[in-house]
């Protein structure tokens, strides 16, 4: 009989021994590392490439050709007119309703995802009115509202200049006195621009919508229930590199405190689920004009105040701009 001991041991005998087993474990253990680590930077980059997506839409948002003009949609002549931002960088496209006589301008300042159409206010219905009381009204689209050179949203900071631009060609065609009537990101937007500018004799504020952190996530958390944190930080070094806009190039801070120096309607529902009521409520109570006033209606939705309430709305829309000193008049302390 032969005994088999030492280095002449067969193989398979070789790998049940401690050591072989305390390689395959090694192994194992590295193998399941691996998974692991592969698992975890796959969700990684799946929740990196979601909030990449949000910033992409966000700033991007689709928007509707234009359907209608004043003259089909009200019989009210019009001229299209072309302007550029107040820094000349963009192009932007409107409509000039003209007043017989008038040196006083309303010019409307739509909001985000919608072009100066903004059929869901109903926007043409307010141009009319506005030409009814012998204002000139100037109609615009926004950068990312173009048909022919579309631009991306920046939640303020080019649009201001945008707005700056249409307040001047306002200016250009004579007007005396200009009242902004802005909704949603188009109101957010008066108030940045309202910070640079003289221009501007009183705004009517529907619905504001002021691009800041807490805005941000109550929008994104009523479509995706996201953590606020890291979410925010995310989106917050995301933006830069898909619209070239930091947060902290919107004022908003400087807006929320600052007392303008003329009167400033806001309009506001407590069930907006878009820009939350109590920022307006804050911004409105800054303001220290005799003029300035401020409509929280219970219960009403972004932007369909005028929808709920049509004739309480054109009254106090009418009231406050019954108040405005005449064009050209100066005051004296």
């Amino acid at each position: 009989m032969s005994m088999i001991t030492g280095n002449n041991a067969p193989l398979s005998q070789l790998n049940d021994t401690p050591t072989g087993l305390s390689a395959r474990m090694i192994r194992f253990r590295h193998i399941l590392l691996a998974l692991i680590l592969s698992v975890v930077f796959f969700l990684i980059f799946c929740f990196i490439a979601l909030h990449a997506y949000i910033a992409w839409v966000l700033s991007n948002p689709s928007v509707a050709p234009l359907y209608s003009n004043p003259k089909l949609a009200k019989g009210v002549e019009y001229e299209n007119v072309l302007f550029h931002s107040i820094d000349g960088k963009q192009t932007l496209s409107g409509w000039y309703i003209p007043a017989t006589d008038s040196s006083r301008t309303i010019v409307l300042s739509h909001g985000y995802g919608a072009n100066r159409e903004e059929t869901w206010i109903p926007m043409y219905d307010l141009a009319h009115y506005a030409h009814n009381l012998d204002f000139n009204v100037l109609m615009f689209d926004y950068g990312f509202a173009s048909q022919t050179s579309k631009e991306v949203a920046t939640g303020g900071k080019e649009e201001k200049r945008q707005l700056l631009g249409a307040i001047q060609l306002a200016k250009q065609r004579g007007a005396k006195q200009i009242v902004v009537w802005g909704f949603s990101m188009g109101a957010g937007t008066a108030l940045q621009a309202g910070l640079e500018t003289k221009d501007v004799d009183a705004m009517i504020l529907d619905s504001t919508f002021l691009l800041e952190p807490d805005t941000l996530y109550h929008n994104i958390k009523n479509q995706i229930d996201l953590p606020r944190h890291p979410s925010l930080e995310i989106l917050e070094l995301l933006f830069p590199v898909l619209n070239g806009t930091s947060l902290d190039q919107i004022p908003y801070n400087e807006v929320k405190s600052y007392d303008y120096p003329f009167p400033t309607l806001f309009i506001h529902g407590t069930n907006d689920d878009k820009a939350p009521y109590p920022i307006a409520e804050k911004i409105a109570s800054n303001q220290t004009h005799p003029d300035s006033d401020s409509w929280i209606v219970e219960g009403s939705r972004h932007e369909l105040i005028f929808r709920e309430y049509p004739r309480e709305y054109l009254r106090r829309v009418s009231t406050f701009l019954g108040k405005l000193d005449p064009p050209g008049s100066t005051v004296t302390e």
